[in-house]
């Protein structure tokens, strides 16, 4: 899904908005009529003035409907009752409505158009915003998706709090998206705000938001994700295929001599070998990318995305070496990295993580940007992630960039593919203080896929063309066969047994 360049701003009311996204005629409100007979007679007269004005009786209009035939809550902003603004009686219909689909286990659209906090309120309205964090955070232990589309404008307590904690989040192009609304900011420091900062397609570039999509598109997008989340709970035969056929067994003994296992690596390093975005363009069924941490950062060399292979949908990583000149994979790598752990665990859905890397940047920034605690915290968490994980060792796999992935229930390798310390070339340098015995370092501390599957490192070796890089599709559907296979296994795996028997795994390992 690419950002999409800023676009003029358009307004759109709550009706309009569902009226583009929901099938006709689907709408059902869930919503109880506005009682306000006990507030104070002035701000009585304000809500009633408002509900006028709008033509809706509260800031917040929920309900169900349904998208492409799949049924969905909707909660959705009024911004022109009191700028969309939460009191007491909008944050009710929130928690009720988010209660309602954990109830009947209905996956969630929220789309927010608020300046956050209803100021004629005041403090219990904005402390109201931790019970609405609440409820969505109950509705996320459904493992139903949590889908969120900012709308202009979006800032203050609503952006804090359940604006910001989808399991995927798009927004509407142009949108104004920010904590501190620039109105506020310039009253207090008497400047405007920076221009072009709390723009959608900014926050996309930073990698706080999954895509820019016009509401127009967003039923497709929308449609896509409840799709691919659809066969997340199911267990299934595996898909028919023309192309499909299961993986070759290779020989459990074979032991590739010095020339052959530099051969392997050599050929994981061929400028035209297939790439992560191959398995997705031929292996994957269906595939929607998301984008960023969250949190404020992205990395070129990431590949997050919701995908299904045959019939099992996973949040899927990988290390994109086709993402050209960029920098080595940096500390923001492992975090988006992590959001797909996070993702995958709250969803319910397997992980697969794909290793194909030259090694992780060695860098000032990313020494400060703590790139050994991120590649700790990638390994611990997927040790005890409490989801079925499978990891595809697809190319290079150097250093500690690549061994933050591998841990899983299980690994798949590609039959040229390598994991090691360092680049042998650096491991030689270290060794024998020259990188000339390169070759011989390498077959000594067996980096290669066959000593791997030996040692209890890799389940699965699949076999590859000589030339995988003018045979790419053949090449990849031995691999997406192979994950297919693995899902299918892991399909309905108790977790607790699950996540002891990946601890036992590695503990037999050395």
């Amino acid at each position: 899904m690419p950002a999409l360049a800023p676009t003029p701003r358009v307004r759109r009311s709550a009706r309009e908005m569902m009226d583009t996204v929901l099938d006709p005629g689907s709408f059902r409100s869930w919503d109880t009529p506005a009682d306000y007979s006990d507030q104070e007679p002035g701000y009585r007269a304000e809500l009633l003035a408002a509900a006028e004005r709008s033509g809706v009786d509260e800031s917040v209009i929920t309900g169900e409907g349904s998208i492409n035939g799949r049924r969905v809550a909707i909660i959705v902003n009024e911004f022109s009752f009191l700028g969309g603004s939460i009191g007491r009686f909008a944050a009710g219909r929130l928690v009720q409505a988010f209660e309602r689909a954990t109830a009947e286990r209905l996956p969630v659209l929220a789309s927010p158009a608020s300046g956050g906090t209803r100021m004629q309120e005041g403090t219990p309205a904005f402390v109201g915003m931790v019970k609405i964090a609440a409820a969505v955070r109950a509705h996320r232990t459904t493992r139903q998706p949590y889908l969120v589309y900012l709308r202009h404008p979006t800032t203050g307590g609503v952006m804090a709090s359940w604006g910001s904690l989808g399991h995927i989040t798009v927004a509407e192009p142009g949108a104004l998206l920010g904590f501190l609304g620039p109105r506020v900011y310039e009253a207090i420091y008497g400047e405007p705000f920076p221009p072009g900062v709390q723009v959608a397609e900014n926050l996309h570039r930073l990698g706080l938001i999954d895509a820019v999509v016009p509401v127009e598109e967003l039923a497709g997008v929308l449609t896509r994700a409840l799709e691919i989340l659809s066969h997340g709970s199911e267990s299934r035969a595996p898909a028919e295929s023309e192309d499909a056929a299961p993986p070759t067994a290779e020989p459990e003994d074979r032991v590739l001599s010095r020339d052959e296992v530099w051969a392997s690596i050599m050929a994981t390093r061929h400028p035209r070998r297939p790439t992560v975005r191959h398995l997705i363009k031929y292996g994957a069924a269906d595939v929607l990318q998301l984008s960023g941490t969250g949190g404020g950062q992205r990395d070129a060399r990431t590949y997050l995305a919701l995908a299904r292979f045959g019939n099992s949908a996973c949040v899927f990583v990988g290390q994109d070496r086709s993402a050209g000149d960029t920098e080595p994979l940096g500390p923001a790598f492992l975090r988006e990295a992590q959001r797909g752990m996070a993702l995958a665990e709250s969803l319910g859905i397997p992980l697969v993580s794909v290793i194909d890397t030259e090694g992780a940047a060695l860098s000032r920034q990313a020494e400060e940007g703590g790139m050994a605690a991120e590649i700790a915290r990638s390994i611990a968490g997927l040790i005890g992630l409490r989801t079925p994980t499978v990891s595809i060792l697809l190319g290079q796999g150097t250093g500690g960039g690549a061994l933050a992935l591998i841990p899983a229930d299980r690994t798949i390798a590609a039959s040229s593919a390598w994991l090691s310390p360092l680049p042998p070339e650096g491991a030689s340098a270290i060794v024998h203080r020259s990188t000339d015995r390169a070759a011989e370092l390498a077959h000594a501390q067996a980096v290669d896929a066959y000593s791997l599957r030996r040692r209890g490192i890799v389940d699965v070796l699949v076999p590859e063309p000589s030339n995988s890089e003018r045979q790419p599709r053949e090449f990849i559907r031995g691999i997406a066969d192979a994950l297919e296979v693995a899902l299918e296994e892991l399909a309905g795996s108790r977790l607790d047994t699950l996540v002891s028997a990946r601890v036992a795994k590695y503990a037999a390992i050395g």
